[in-house]
């Protein structure tokens, strides 16, 4: 009996390889097709709704067609189902933007964003999870830590918001304020009572990847401690990150203590030196992070911080009350839109969003 040979391993590699892109390819082209069809059929029964214009005529339509579906096929039709496919027509309209995010999202990512009350919000999440691939626990994650409500951009008037997701949507550059946000969740470091900043930096080092999944994506660690010499003297940065989609080296400086002004000139000397001399040729300008334990909003706004391309930031090193987390940036986000409606322009360093 003539024996089998082994098989070649890089043929066997590269054979299972086409066999798992087939398998995702398959995967994501019937994930595609269960969303349209489902924003197809919401649609079309909330155009039919319509035409009576009754609430009590839409529920009564729900009854009799899910009545029907769920017999011949499954309940996958029944009654609430239906009522969340209107939901998802009538929360993207757009057929065309539908189309380009069920490219990357599935339905089940839609169910978790269509209980968003703010337009803006569901835009927002969709798009971030259409450009990052995010899993649908990971965008759980995200709507759950108030992620839009912490953004710089949510800070911004309504219509601004608008033109920056629409920006994204069209293939646009990410800014920096869809990037940075206010405040940062560092509970995950578990730091001691009494830590001191190399405690800070040192913990961060450990769970760099849960650090850097905080930060959001396209974040790359580039140093720690990074040296800067001037003449004779030497000075360190805290961290140094590169982000790939805003093409810029992001200098981050960690404080205990609340944002004070002279944090600004150090961040700006550690600023022009990596421009001068670590940007490369086709990269952006340098931008600067300041996480500290607080910061005060007239303060910050004082500093005129943005024209320098430093953002600042708190961080959290406890797991804080969403709820009254929501209520102030709620609140710092009215004040944001007032200034702006009264002619100010909007701070992004300050704590500020909407309601979700």
């Amino acid at each position: 009996m003539a024996k089998i040979a082994k098989p070649d391993m890089a043929l066997l590699l590269e054979l299972r390889g086409l066999i798992e892109q087939t398998r995702r390819q398959v995967a994501q082209t019937a994930n595609s097709a269960l969303t349209m069809l489902y924003w197809r059929m919401g649609e079309r029964i909330r155009r039919e709704a319509l035409k009576e214009g009754r609430a009590a005529y839409g529920a009564q339509i729900l009854a009799t067609l899910s009545q029907e579906l769920v017999r011949d096929y499954g309940r996958g039709f029944n009654a609430s189902a239906l009522t969340r496919m209107v939901k998802f027509a009538e929360a993207f309209p757009d057929v065309q933007i539908v189309t380009t995010l069920s490219q990357e999202l599935s339905w089940s990512h839609f169910i978790e964003i269509l209980p968003l009350k703010k337009p803006l919000a569901r835009e927002f999440y969709a798009e971030m999870c259409r450009i990052e691939r995010w899993s649908v626990r990971t965008l759980r994650e995200r709507i759950g830590s108030q992620l839009y409500l912490r953004t710089a951009v949510a800070k911004k008037p309504e219509a601004v918001v608008h033109a920056e997701i629409g920006h994204l949507r069209a293939g646009g550059q990410m800014t920096p304020d869809m990037v940075f946000r206010d405040p940062y969740m560092l509970e995950f470091l578990g730091l001691p009572e009494g830590y001191s900043e190399h405690d800070l930096e040192a913990a961060i080092l450990r769970d760099m990847e849960r650090f850097l999944l905080e930060l959001g994506a396209g974040f790359t660690f580039v140093a720690r401690q990074k040296r800067i010499t001037v003449g004779t003297d030497d000075f360190y940065l805290d961290l140094l990150f590169y982000h790939r989609h805003l093409r810029r080296l992001v200098a981050v400086e960690l404080k205990l203590e609340p944002f004070a002004p002279a944090h600004k000139g150090q961040m700006e000397f550690y600023l022009r030196w990596l421009d001068r001399y670590d940007r490369a040729t086709d990269e952006e300008s340098p931008i600067g992070l300041i996480l500290c334990a607080g910061a005060n909003a007239e303060q910050v706004e004082l500093m005129d911080l943005s024209s320098a391309n430093i953002r600042v930031a708190e961080y959290l090193d406890h797991i804080p009350d969403i709820k009254l987390m929501q209520a102030q940036l709620h609140r710092a986000v009215e004040l944001a839109r007032e200034r702006a409606a009264q002619g100010v322009l909007p701070h992004s360093e300050e704590s500020g969003g909407e309601q979700e």
